[in-house]
């Protein structure tokens, strides 16, 4: 049995019916020329043949131990593929629109803990022709770009390529390895188990040294001082998404135009777009939102292993909804970004390591019954931004021309904005709680009014 790092039995104790803890994404592939109308069961039938499995995807929760729930992985021998990997289609007209609500209520729907965490379906019935393919997996397992790096690995940017493997297929370490004796797996045990109380116990010191520097710094942005809002409630089970890309060459070209960043860009489109949605709702604080900004730290603790496992931290963001003018929104949004970053880097590895968990830790409180009634929440919407290709890629020849991402969402944060880039396209994916999140779809239309006006705010073609 390996143990659990405490970031990975937290999505697992967190989840329940109402808050499935896994990600996902929804990809679009163009068949390529001359491919036939059973393109998409031919793809599922690749994939069933594919039947080497990295140990991330035979990985699932050990028995609990009483009621602390799991504290280590096990690793199955075998899979049950047929009930993985699946076939489904879309009923008529087969539009976008019920491809979205298909995936919805896939999405909405928990994994199985006594089988590895994750599914992939394979989706036919589109009327333009396309194939869909949604996959899922446990959070537990890994984080938004850990899983965009096992999607990219299983693609080719040579159309002409017909030799891609599954994503869970390993691609150096046969599978078929020695396995550690029980000597070795105790022993192993006891090393991660002792590594980690001593990552926890030298967090604390640096945590405290980083929230004092938070304190200090003029005008940070801190987590519990974003103003409640509609998004910041008890959520249900069931999701609603909806997705949509937009070309990044017109958020590059603002990038030049105010000397921001893509990322900027982004969180201002974002920003513009839940002013608007609330503003319909008539549900707008007079004071900012606040947005968490997650930051990969693999580059951090990367220790050269297969993908897989967290290594996020969060950074606070003011996103100037309280600025009717595109202009000064996107200036205090680039300040607090700016002044988060600084915080960052000046604090060091281990503080600042220590202080983005920090920052996610009131999530936590989340979990207490009725506790969103008591405190502000700790900020009011996730926004994350997870670089991928800027090449065009395909799987034995079908292009790729979407790649949307789904996350999650919890008691207290009804709403979640991923964004992916992909070659020549930025592929914004919103995931929200179906009941707490009215007319999701709006969002959309408001991110492309969002974008709109910077362009003309700015001056640009």
């Amino acid at each position: 049995m390996r143990v659990m790092s405490p970031l990975d039995g937290f999505f697992l104790f967190a989840e329940s019916r109402e808050h499935p803890m896994h990600v996902g994404g929804l990809m679009l592939f163009e068949p390529p020329a001359g491919a036939g109308p059973d393109h998409a069961r031919e793809i599922y039938e690749q994939l069933l043949k594919q039947t080497e499995v990295r140990t991330l995807f035979r990985t699932r929760p050990a028995r609990p131990v009483n009621s602390v729930g799991h504290l280590g992985w096990s690793v199955d021998d075998s899979l049950d593929f047929e009930y993985h990997v699946r076939l489904s289609a879309l009923p008529r007209p087969g539009r976008v629109r019920e491809l979205l609500e298909l995936v919805s209520r896939m999405h909405g729907t928990l994994l199985d803990r006594h089988r590895p965490l994750w599914e992939l379906h394979v989706i036919e019935g589109l009327a333009d022709g396309r194939v869909a393919v949604y996959s899922k997996i446990h959070h537990s397992l890994v984080d938004g770009v850990s899983a965009l790096r096992l999607v990219q690995q299983s693609l080719s940017p040579d159309p002409a390529d017909t030799d891609c493997s599954a994503y869970w297929t390993p691609r150096r370490t046969p599978i078929d390895r020695p396995g550690p004796g029980i000597r070795e797996s105790v022993q192993s045990g006891l090393a991660a188990g002792v590594g980690a109380l001593r990552g926890v116990a030298g967090l604390a010191p640096a945590a405290g040294r980083f929230a004092r520097a938070a304190f200090r710094a003029p005008d940070v942005t801190l987590p519990l001082t974003a103003p409640r809002t509609m998004l910041n409630v008890d959520i249900g089970g069931a999701r609603r998404f909806a997705a949509q890309s937009w070309s990044i060459d017109r958020v590059r070209t603002l990038k030049a135009a105010t000397g921001t960043t893509v990322n900027d860009i982004v969180v201002a489109m974002c920003a513009g777009a839940l002013r608007r949605y609330l503003l319909d709702q008539n549900a707008l604080p007079e004071t900012s939102l606040t947005a968490a900004l997650p930051v990969s730290l693999r580059e951090l603790v990367d220790d050269g292993r297969e993908p897989g496992g967290n290594a996020i931290g969060l950074m606070m963001c003011r996103l100037g909804t309280d600025r009717a003018d595109p202009i000064d929104r996107l200036g205090d949004i680039t300040r607090s970004i700016g002044q988060s970053k600084m915080l960052l880097r000046d604090a060091g590895t281990l503080p600042a390591l220590a202080g983005m968990a920090a920052i996610g830790a009131p999530l936590a409180l989340e979990l207490v019954p009725g506790y969103q009634h008591l405190a502000n929440p700790p900020f009011n919407v996730l926004i994350s931004n997870v670089p991928g290709p800027r090449e065009e890629l395909y799987f034995n020849g079908a292009r790729l021309v979407g790649a949307y991402p789904l996350s999650l969402v919890a008691d207290g944060q009804a709403l979640n904005i991923t964004v992916t880039s992909r070659a020549g396209y930025l592929d914004f994916g919103l995931t929200g709680c179906r009941r707490s999140v009215p007319s999701l779809q709006r969002l959309l239309t408001h991110l492309d009014t969002s974008l709109v006006e910077l362009e003309t705010a700015i001056g640009v073609d």
